[in-house]
């Protein structure tokens, strides 16, 4: 039986340490609120300050079951919530524990914090086929949301 994960590994600065305390504290919060629930949103990375107390800098990362959702929710609501601005975003590996076609790849993904919204995302898998489908390998673009 083979195993499949989402890996990723990416910061976000979000300007203070105040504001960087008020995410984890937010973070911890839902967290605690999708232990309740049937259907978790915020699950499937962990965040953490990697410089310690007075950083600004989140650390966001896989927990062992990597959610690219999860981590747009939770970047999305950041952003309200501490009246972030600018583009942000952050790459994502797909992989395998045994080789099986199609279990591999990637992608990644663009939120304009200040919009609240995402800008676009593109995934290598998608990208291959179309290209490998006879497509112009410079027109396939990233998908806008």
């Amino acid at each position: 039986m083979a195993d499949y994960f989402t890996q990723f590994s990416c910061v976000l600065d979000v300007g203070t340490p105040d504001k960087a305390v008020a995410a984890l504290d937010l973070f911890l919060r839902l967290r605690e609120e999708d232990e309740a629930s049937d259907d978790p949103e915020f699950s499937g990375f962990a965040l953490s300050l990697p410089d310690g107390p007075g950083s600004s800098v989140l650390w966001i990362h896989d927990d062992g079951q990597g959610d690219v959702e999860g981590v747009i929710r939770f970047v999305l609501r950041l952003a309200g919530d501490l009246d972030l601005t600018g583009l942000w975003g952050f790459d994502y590996a797909n992989t395998c524990s045994r080789p099986r076609l199609e279990a591999f790849g990637g992608g990644a993904h663009v939120i304009d914090l200040g919009a609240r919204k995402s800008v676009g995302w593109i995934s290598t898998h998608e990208w291959l086929t179309a290209v490998l489908n006879g497509e112009d390998i410079d027109a396939v673009e990233a998908l806008v949301a």
